[in-house]
């Protein structure tokens, strides 16, 4: 859509360009960790107080939005705020002007959405609105726009549900990730000086993530009617896939549901339930699961051993299932969808296999490969490796022969065959990386890869992803390396940065 704005000169306040500047930085950081097909776009689009003047979008100077359609926003606002009862429950310590102050708030942030909602309606990406912050006779409304089609990808509960205190309860991890962003660009714009402390006191994407993961896991706690403050559902399951008994990673399943939930049958009860904080006893307790016996928990403890029986209602979104896949890593699912994946205390996605698209974007940046057949090609000896079950690790490097070579006292050199899925299978079974050319021949597997350590390197990972790491980035040449885990996470680590 073309832009018919105001140019983007106009500065309403002295650190609103370092404001947004860093938004999109924080923005770029948080939802790449979870896909960077999203490509989040920040705008800051300011509303004045005063209904004779003209909306407008402070930057960027093309941000995509027409102006017209926000310019009774305020007004319209005020009528929402008129006309509809204030949600969150009445409390002793809010003034009334305070909660006439937020409901302004909530008004006008409602009748902004509604016109993104209106603009968005034919377009490949999504506007969210942030939540209105006054300003020099304006509210400022910092917009997180998302591409739409990987933002539906991902399956989600049932929206528009809240907190006791009326706070909306996030039915994602992509929904808890913008209300941590959003909270972020209220913090500092609520400061004396708005905008200007935002790089002293920067929040890590991966704060931000271990935020919304927790947030997420909210949702479920209040399904099964705790209260989420004290529960600490997510902290409480990372700690227990942490711990390993008598040396063993902890696998199984636990149930989570209120006792006699009509689609749980008990095999046998705890005299006395185990609470989920008592980790070592929640682990201990693992071991006896099987692939059809789980652990029976009510959100506090573990009272039964049992399964899953019945038809399961989803509507109903109070039967939640924790999947403890190996060491440090669980998921999260509901009625057979996974709705987060947690890999060393960090929440993520369900990406377990490769995006082609992205893939094929490491290929073009790292060694200019277009050729459709040849990326085909390479794509499907990569999906290959990532269906094995015990991780494995391929290399991709212009001078495989070489590296081969130079590398053949710690490898096992093979006649140069050009790579099949069948072949893919074989060669990955082993311990230690398989070294092929963009051309998808291989010359050697098994291979234990050497490099200078960058600093870069992840204590929370295994040696396949860090010895990857310290490979590409040494090498000389364009290289890129697929890591598969053992728990399903595929990376692509490459020599060259975008």
């Amino acid at each position: 859509m073309p832009s018919t704005l105001t140019p983007a000169s106009v500065t309403l306040w002295p650190h609103q360009h370092r404001y947004r500047q860093a938004a999109q930085a924080l923005a770029q950081d948080l939802f790449d960790a979870l896909d960077d097909d999203l490509q989040p776009f920040v705008v800051l689009l300011a509303l004045p107080k005063d209904p004779t003047q003209p909306a407008r979008c402070l930057e960027p100077e093309d941000c995509g939005l027409p102006p017209e359609p926000f310019s009774d926003a305020v007004a319209r606002g005020r009528i929402l705020q008129h006309t509809t009862p204030w949600p969150y429950p009445e409390r002793d310590d809010v003034s009334p002007t305070t909660v006439r102050r937020k409901h302004e708030g909530l008004g006008v942030r409602d009748a902004v959405q509604q016109t993104l909602n209106a603009l968005d309606e034919h377009s490949t990406h999504e506007h969210f609105a942030g939540w209105p912050i006054p300003i020099q006779d304006h509210f400022v409304v910092t917009i997180l726009r998302l591409q739409r089609k990987p933002l539906r990808a991902y399956p989600s509960l049932r929206p528009h549900r809240f907190y006791t205190d009326g706070r909306p309860l996030a039915p994602s991890l992509l929904v808890a990730a913008m209300y941590r962003f959003n909270e972020e660009g209220v913090k500092a714009l609520t400061e004396p000086e708005p905008g200007a402390n935002i790089f002293t006191r920067p929040r890590e994407s991966e704060e931000l993530l271990r935020a919304a993961g927790k947030a997420l896991l909210d949702t479920p706690a209040q399904a099964l009617g705790l209260d989420p403050a004290t529960t600490k559902l997510f902290a409480t399951c990372n700690t227990i896939s942490s711990l390993r008994y008598e040396g063993a990673e902890g696998v199984g399943k636990m149930l989570l549901a209120r006792r006699g939930h009509p689609n749980i049958e008990e095999l046998f009860a705890l005299t006395c339930p185990t609470e989920l904080t008592d980790y070592r006893a929640v682990r201990k307790l693992l071991e006896m699961t099987t692939p059809d016996v789980h652990l029976l928990a009510d959100g506090e403890s573990v009272y039964a051993l049992g399964r899953q029986v019945g038809h399961y209602d989803a509507v109903r979104e109070d039967l939640f299932v924790i999947n403890f896949v190996t060491h440090y890593a669980w998921d999260l699912q509901h009625a057979g969808h996974v709705l987060l994946r947690s890999h060393y205390g960090l929440p993520g996605l369900p990406r377990t296999r490769l995006s082609r698209s992205a893939f094929r974007r490491s290929l073009k940046h790292t060694f200019g490969l277009t050729d459709a057949a040849k990326v085909e090609r390479l794509w499907e000896v990569v999906l290959e490796a990532s269906r094995q079950k015990h991780g494995t690790l391929l290399v991709i490097t212009t001078e495989a022969l070489a590296e081969a070579d130079r590398l053949k006292l710690q490898c096992t050199l093979i006649e140069p065959v050009p790579l099949t899925p069948l072949i893919t299978r074989l060669v990955t079974s082993i311990d230690g990386a398989v070294l092929l050319d963009p051309e998808g021949y291989c010359y050697s597997i098994g291979v234990i890869l050497d490099g200078r350590a960058s600093g870069r390197g992840d204590s929370t990972r295994g040696a396949r992803y860090n010895s990857a790491l310290r490979y590409v980035e040494s090498s000389d040449y364009p290289c890129l390396a697929v890591v598969v885990s053992e728990d399903g996470l595929v990376d692509v680590i490459t020599s060259v940065r975008d």
